[in-house]
């Protein structure tokens, strides 16, 4: 029995944040079900690739859970809801503030049916303060905590970062863990609880280091300046002579020394405390020496933190994944295709073994189950 089974939770979210966050209770044996608008449905339905009748985006995010389709302004619809609400154990939502209440489905008009409910708004910016009401993407909360500015490369080529963080790590993920301690709160006192999950609030412990850093020095990080921002040569992205490059992370001296001894890195440049630029030119002339190919087979010799950077395919194929049973879930589509499920960061133990391939739900698919 997976930890989650025979709860019921109601997602009216859309697009990431929500969707990953219900996707992860799902895979923990929780009832998901969707609550998307008729005809439309979720946005995430509609992007690109496609794959069968829905996206590829929207399949994998949304693999096991049921579909209703309700138009939420329609007073008729909403009550066809009741039912549902009065029995649901979570309710997530990602509305800007003041949607729900809108609608008549606030925390309060739903606490009144069901005390018990666990009830997680997701925003960028939580439900009250000068910025509540701002519309946002993931780039804009990275960028208005200071994230963004640790390390985004030169103004004339800023770089974007490859992982879309604030609605990953600053909302999907905090809001399962408020979640799951809602839940185990519940089992002590019989009462449900309102959760307010800003995707921006939820980044300042990424900068763990350089809050510290700031606020007892006076010196705040810059951008790329830092030791795990790259601007130390222990913490560095090397490029190869064939275009790959080496990520180097020998930040502990014990590594340092072994890094140094199988490059070749003369001694009057192994104390990176003197001039740090200086020990970094050196050591990008010694990488871009040889292929990837070949640092790939000295680090692996050597115990020093180093690696070439892999590519997503070649990182599929890694035999330490595949050991792993990291993507031997599946999900399928209509035409009984199937893909890799999304590895959700849950321990194996606590999902249903790999077996009969999921699928996402077509809209509204359960409507007569749910809604009689």
């Amino acid at each position: 029995m997976r930890p989650l089974e025979k709860l019921l939770v109601l997602d009216f979210s859309t697009l990431l944040p929500g969707p990953m966050a219900s996707l992860i209770l799902a895979e923990a044996g929780a009832e998901v079900v969707k609550i998307e608008r008729p005809g439309r449905g979720d946005e995430m339905r509609g992007y690109v690739p496609r794959w069968g009748a829905e996206s590829t985006n929207f399949a994998l995010l949304n693999r096991g859970k049921q579909s209703i389709a309700l138009d939420l302004k329609n007073k008729a619809d909403r009550a066809r809801l009741q039912l549902l609400l009065e029995r649901a154990d979570v309710l997530i939502e990602q509305f800007r503030p003041g949607v729900m209440e809108r609608l008549g489905l606030g925390y309060a008009e739903v606490a009144a049916v069901n005390p018990r409910l666990i009830y997680c708004s997701i925003t960028g910016y939580g439900q009250n303060g000068p910025k509540r009401d701002v519309a946002g993407h993931d780039l804009n909360y990275i960028g208005d905590t200071g994230l963004l500015a640790l390390s985004m490369g030169p103004a004339q080529s800023p770089v974007v970062p490859p992982a879309l963080i604030a609605d990953i790590a600053g909302g999907a993920y905090p809001a399962v863990m408020n979640i799951l301690l809602a839940l185990l709160q519940r089992n002590l006192t019989g009462r449900g609880c309102y959760l307010d999950v800003a995707m921006t609030d939820n980044l300042f412990p990424f900068m763990y280091w350089a809050l510290g850093q700031g606020t007892v020095t006076g010196r705040w990080p810059g951008n790329g300046t830092d030791l795990v921002t790259g601007g130390t040569p222990r913490y560095h992205l090397y490029p190869t002579a064939d275009g790959r490059v080496v990520a180097a992370a020998p930040i502990e001296d014990r590594f340092w020394q072994v890094f140094c001894d199988t490059i070749g890195l003369e001694p009057a440049l192994r104390d990176d405390t003197r001039d740090p630029a200086a020990t970094i030119r050196r050591i990008q002339e010694i990488i871009a020496a040889s292929p990837a190919e070949h640092w790939r087979e000295v680090f692996a010799r050597a115990d020093c933190c180093c690696s070439v950077v892999a590519d997503l395919r070649t990182a599929l194929q890694d035999p330490h994944f595949q050991a792993r049973g990291l993507f031997r879930h599946v999900v399928r589509n209509e035409r009984n295709e199937t893909m890799p499920a999304l590895p959700v960061p849950i321990d194996p133990a606590f999902r249903a073994a790999p077996g009969e391939p999921l699928a996402a739900p077509p809209l509204g698919a359960h409507n007569a189950e749910y809604l009689r």
